[in-house]
Order: C-alpha cells, then sequence, then structure tokens
C-alpha cells in the first residue's frame, strides 16, 4: 500500500478506535446491571483494555507513517520498533483472543462471559466492533503492512509475562472483592482452574505463531532480508 493511502487508512482507524475509547469510558448507569460489580471498573475487562491498546498501536502507526521519509533518523526507527513489537507481542494476539475467547463462551452461554443485563448500557453495535471487528482489523493490518517481528523466543516471552500481569489483575480483584470478573470462573473446580490458565496460554502462543507466520507469507520476501528485532 502506497506510503499516504496507508497514513490515511491509519489515521481513519485510529479515529474509530479512539471513537470506541470514549464511548467505553464514558457509559454511565445508575446501578450496575446484572451480573457487573464495580471493583476494578471497565479496567478489569480485557476487552477494554484491548481497544484502549489498539487506539495507542494506531496512534503509532499514523507517527511511523508521518516518519518513514526520514527512517535515519534514530527516533523514526525507535517508533517503526515500538510499532512492531506492539503489534506482533500485544494487538494482534489480544484482539485475536478476544475475538475467539468472546464468540466461543457467548455461544455456549451469554451469561458465562456477557451477562444480558450489559445490553441495556452496550448498544449491539458498540459490542460487535468490540468483540467482532477487531480481529478482521488486525488481520488487515498485516495485510497492508509488513512488520519485524522478535525472535520467537522473545516475543513469546513478553507475551507471557502480558498474559500473567493480566491473569494475576483478575485473580487479585477476586480476592478482594470476592466476584470473578468472568461468572464461567466460578463454575470451575481449582484442577479445572488451572487447566483453563494454561490453555489460554497456550492459545495466545498459538495466535502469536500465526501472526507470525502470516506476515512472513505476506512479506516474506522483504522481511528475510531484515534482521529480527
Amino acid at each position: 500500500m502506497a506510503v499516504t493511502a496507508l497514513l490515511i487508512y491509519h489515521c481513519f482507524i485510529f479515529a474509530w478506535y479512539f471513537f470506541l475509547t470514549y464511548c467505553l469510558l464514558t457509559i454511565s448507569s445508575k446501578e450496575p446491571p446484572v451480573g457487573v460489580f464495580l471493583y476494578g471498573g471497565q479496567w478489569k475487562y480485557l476487552t477494554v483494555l484491548n481497544v484502549v491498546l489498539q487506539t495507542l498501536f494506531y496512534a503509532v502507526c499514523f507517527v511511523s507513517d508521518l516518519l518513514k521519509p526520514i527512517r535515519g533518523i534514530r527516533l523514526a526507527k525507535c517508533i517503526i520498533l515500538c510499532r512492531d513489537l506492539l503489534f506482533s507481542v500485544l494487538a494482534f494476539p489480544a484482539s485475536t483472543f478476544v475475538f475467539l475467547a468472546f464468540w466461543t463462551l457467548y455461544t455456549y452461554d451469554r451469561e458465562l462471559v456477557y451477562p444480558e443485563g450489559l445490553d441495556t448500557i452496550i448498544p449491539l453495535w458498540l459490542n460487535h466492533a468490540m468483540h467482532t471487528a477487531v480481529f478482521p482489523l488486525a488481520v488487515l493490518e498485516i495485510v497492508t503492512s509488513p512488520h519485524r517481528y522478535p525472535e520467537k523466543k522473545t516475543g513469546l516471552t513478553l507475551l507471557g509475562i502480558f498474559s500473567v500481569f493480566y491473569l494475576s489483575w483478575v485473580i487479585w480483584i477476586y480476592l478482594v472483592d470476592g466476584k470473578w470478573v468472568y461468572p464461567f470462573l466460578g463454575l470451575l473446580s481449582p484442577l479445572g482452574f488451572v487447566a483453563l490458565l494454561l490453555g489460554s496460554q497456550v492459545l495466545a502462543a498459538a495466535i502469536y505463531i500465526t501472526g507470525d507466520v502470516l506476515n512472513y507469507v505476506i512479506w516474506g520476501d522483504r522481511q528475510v532480508k531484515k534482521k529480527k528485532i
């Protein structure tokens, strides 16, 4: 994609995610819907954190596009490095994980992940913007822009650290408030809970590797000449 077209595209997607972030952070309700509690606010939900992450990522993409004509400057190189790390380690895995996990659980029993009471404060279009559109937009980012992935060991380690950090946040909320961020966690036995944690880590790793492979399949000829991060 031409630099100018890519710049416009990234500007548009940044504006879209900025708008979603604004909508999410300004949602108000006199009483919390059934199945929703106040502790941790919206920052306890991976979906909300992902939307904020995507906003940050596309802001970096926009700045990176602006600096492409002056790649020789150290600042430009640092921003491009930041862009690629954000996408490979967080932006693509988080969007894909949210899409797969949410719709799998929602299809089985929506009350396990998205209580019906949320329909009273979150319109249908916003639900799909948070849980559906994030995936095709993440794939489209790979199709439109090449990204330098770090070595698998480095990338998976960083992804694992962020995954553990979020899971620790979820467990902390339960220990403090006595309620699970996601209701289905309360239905699991201790062994089932451990199995879920391990399974989520495996899924996140598989998503990371899939993104790396897809990026190579599309941009391999341009990427093999560059060193890994």
